[in-house]
């Protein structure tokens, strides 16, 4: 596929969401930005999710997940685990947003404990977010530096530049009320993208005749779900599923990107009939991603298609001469598809987050516009220093790195809001953030020091043999808890307007 023709798909995909950019912002406030005029409808929303909850990284990194013979299909038992993620988010979460008639979720915080949780549950938002969107960002723009870029002269940092500065174009002024639909369009490519390319592929396949796709992943030796044999593997199916569970509600519920789409729906009934449909949907579709996966490994070893690293597995067979013009494009597509449903929608959260968090910038006024338009432009810029940091420094698979942060950063957010929740304890406003401090440096010890990890002991490290897997963000959550109920009993001063929110 040649360098122009590639040139010319993207350009067109832009040209489209620059007309819906402009489409859904025709009169657009900071009040459109942020809350979308809360006029969603919930099964456009849901759909466009599905885009923004999958993103690059199971577009490319999934598949590629599927050649180890330690992971295989164990990537779905974390699935089965967001199903009951989700369903906590629709029934526990989301009422409680919409009652406080939340812009920031994080509001919660100021209003269940003061000032300082707030600004902490912000700040590790900002983190988290800010290094998810880069380590998506990152995975596609290696991608199309090597498909495209290179070809043309340019630079890795102005690779990353370009993909940013298309994104502020066309989020500056709709913000959330733009995402919604692009996202919707998004999936769509990224899914007919997937079903396509999984047709594509099996026929080239010199398989037996008669034997169908499902029988011929079943059979391919790369298709076991669960794994009970050992605990000390990262890859137990207690740690996929329960992790996966506490990272839905984490990375979903607690996360300002994926719930202020939830919050443009014009009631709490849709918002729920959203996030359960989603958690429905998912099941299916990462299964679709994770057959795909063992249909690539099949093909790049029958083809001998050289990929290196597993992440690369889809784009080396989808642009190789052996799969043909066809696979190539729907695989650009979805590509391009996957990267921008999520950067786009991140963006425009970060730009939500420190706006309403930090510089209280509130919905309507001409100067309140000009500063939300700054901060957009700031986040936009930090986004591209990021990205090209983490280029220099890692070298791990994305879904591998993005899961290892979400450990670190959304336990205590876990820990700190179900705390609020489900007790009406009293904690002195000023220790969460040294509790938050607390939790994460001890969950990094004990993963440093366990096996596998880059510690002092990296046969069995410290644990006998035990390797954290996705149960790392459930004892970073556990420990915030704990800590939360220590110091609950060192009686805050002034308690007046947290005994009203907790008796109501």
């Amino acid at each position: 596929m040649s360098g122009a023709f590639i040139l010319v798909v993207i350009l067109t995909y832009f040209l489209v969401l620059f007309g819906i950019s402009r489409w859904t912002s025709r009169g657009a406030q900071n009040e459109t930005f942020f809350t979308g005029d809360r006029s969603s409808k919930w099964y456009v929303v849901s759909f466009g999710m599905i885009g923004a909850s999958l993103s690059g990284v199971t577009f490319l990194s999934v598949p590629g997940w599927v050649g180890d013979a330690s992971n295989q299909f164990s990537y779905m038992q974390a699935v089965l685990g967001y199903m009951i993620g989700y369903l906590i988010v629709a029934y526990v979460l989301l009422p409680i947003y919409y009652r406080m008639n939340l812009i920031s979720i994080y509001e919660y915080l100021n209003e269940r404990f003061g000032f300082w949780s707030y600004k902490t549950g912000a700040l590790f938002f900002l983190v988290s977010r800010i290094i998810g969107a880069s380590v998506r960002l990152l995975l596609v723009a290696n991608v199309l530096q090597s498909i495209l870029f290179d070809d043309l002269g340019i630079r890795f940092e102005y690779t990353v530049v370009i993909s940013i500065l298309l994104i502020w174009i066309y989020t500056n002024r709709g913000g959330i009320k733009t995402i919604v639909w692009t996202d919707t369009l998004q999936t769509a490519f990224m899914l007919i993208a997937v079903c396509l390319t999984v047709w594509f592929v099996f026929q080239g396949l010199d398989v037996n005749t008669g034997k169908g796709i499902v029988e011929t992943v079943s059979s391919s030796g790369y298709s076991q779900i669960f794994f009970f044999d050992d605990i000390n593997s990262s890859n137990h199916f207690l740690k996929h599923f329960l992790g996966g569970i506490f990272i839905t509600v984490g990375m979903t519920g607690l996360d300002q990107d994926m719930m202020q789409k939830n919050l443009t729906c014009r009631s709490v009934g849709d918002a729920k009939k959203n996030m359960v449909s989603l958690g429905v949907i998912l099941i299916f579709v990462n299964l679709l991603f994770l057959g795909l996966g063992a249909l690539l490994y099949l093909y790049a070893k029958q083809q001998g298609i050289e990929f290196g690293k597993s992440d690369l597995l889809f784009s080396s067979v989808a642009l190789s001469d052996f799969a043909g013009p066809a696979v190539g494009v729907f695989f650009l597509l979805g590509l391009i598809a996957a990267a921008y449903s999520s950067a786009d929608s991140a963006l425009t959260s970060l730009t939500t987050s420190f706006s309403i968090d930090f510089l209280n910038v509130k919905k309507k006024g001409e100067r309140n516009q000009r500063m939300r338009k700054m901060v957009h432009i700031i986040m936009s810029a930090v986004l591209v220093i990021v990205v090209i940091l983490l280029k220099k420094t890692t070298d791990e698979s994305a879904i591998v790195l993005l899961m290892k942060f979400a450990g670190f950063t959304y336990g205590p957010l876990i820990g700190v809001f179900f705390f609020g929740i489900i007790t009406k304890r009293r904690v002195k406003d000023v220790f969460v953030p040294i509790i938050s401090i607390i939790a994460i440096s001890l969950s990094f010890l004990m993963w440093y020091f366990s096996a596998g990890a880059p510690g002092g002991y990296p046969d069995t490290g410290l644990f006998g043999g035990y390797r954290f897997g996705f149960e790392l963000i459930i004892l970073n959550s556990i420990v915030t808890f704990v800590l939360m109920f220590v110091v609950s009993f060192i009686k805050p001063k002034n308690s007046q307007q947290l005994t009203d929110l907790v008796d109501a």
